[in-house]
């Protein structure tokens, strides 16, 4: 039973920077740039004190809905009981990633939206720009050739009486 109940409570292994990663954060964390709507990942830097989460943000994906100077708000989703909680939160940048959570959609909609430019160009019709699910695999049928078949089966039951 643990007797300490602080911010940083039980995270000695959570909030701890891996051998050789130590020290302050290099100067493009803090060049990166952030916008409204940008899903991001949030992972504590364990070196920076002031706008780090709490515990149980580290390792969520949120989606910004303010930046300032140095801090970014973060909106999360946080399940309590039965409903989903949006949580609103401001982190500084040294704790917030981009997140690639969503960078296949955002290519395949760059695909889908050049091919749909095209095709209206040449007045064709396009069907097939949806993702469909894997169809089964086809059946087969085994030819035996020479061999026989041989059907397994339990023995029967004999009962002994002596």
């Amino acid at each position: 039973m643990p007797h300490c109940f602080g911010r940083r409570a039980r995270t000695r292994d959570k909030f701890s920077k891996a051998y050789r990663t130590k020290g302050r954060p290099g100067i493009s964390r803090y060049l990166t740039v952030f916008k409204r709507g940008e899903y991001v990942d949030i992972k504590a830097d364990p070196s920076v004190q002031k706008g780090m989460p709490f515990s149980f943000y580290h390792g969520r994906t949120g989606v910004i809905f303010n930046v300032t100077k140095g801090a970014v708000g973060v909106e999360v989703t946080k399940v309590v009981g039965n409903r989903q909680l949006r949580k609103r939160m401001h982190l500084r940048i040294e704790h917030v990633r981009k997140s690639r959570c969503n960078v296949e959609f955002l290519r395949r909609r760059m695909v889908n939206d050049a091919f749909l430019k095209n095709a209206g160009k040449g007045g064709e019709r396009v069907d097939w720009l949806k993702r469909k699910p894997e169809l089964p695999k086809p059946g087969k049928i085994v030819k035996l050739g020479e061999c026989e078949v041989k059907v397994l089966k339990a023995r029967e039951f004999i009962e002994n009486y002596f």
